[in-house]
């Protein structure tokens, strides 16, 4: 897993902006830092896969924090800096299966109440059946 610091810059009432300095270009926002924290994993994920798509070399992370609040704090707008982690990417499988229909549709339901894909509902149940945290 590596990680990058992003810089949290508030101007006045606006949202708390992200940029990165190992990432220039990659930006995000959030009302709340919170918001701002998720969406900048998000930005950060996103913009290096594209690299990755592109073939370009992802930046070894700076983390020298007492180096980059230096050049960052200068700034009237500068907020805080804080650590992103980004994941190893899991090799994904395409599989075929088949379901009847109105289980498909079912299924597709459920995820979506939750806000997940199909492939995301499926994999989470079968972990929650194989861990024992619920029964068939």
């Amino acid at each position: 897993m590596a990680s990058y610091y992003a810089v949290i810059h508030k101007e006045g009432a606006s949202d708390y902006g992200v940029s990165f300095p190992d990432f220039p270009g990659c930006i995000s926002a959030g009302s709340t830092l919170e918001e701002a924290e998720v969406m900048a994993k998000e930005a950060l994920d996103f913009h290096v896969d594209g690299m990755k798509e592109d073939g370009e070399e992802i930046p070894v992370p700076n983390l020298d924090f007492k180096g980059i609040y230096e050049e960052y704090s200068k700034d009237e707008d500068f907020h805080s800096l804080m650590l992103i982690n980004i994941p190893e990417k899991v090799k994904r499988v395409r599989v075929n299966i088949s379901v009847p229909e109105q289980d498909l549709k079912f299924i597709d339901t459920v995820a979506d109440k939750y806000g997940m894909d199909r492939s995301a509902f499926l994999v989470l149940a079968a972990k929650k059946i194989g861990t024992g945290a619920c029964e068939l």
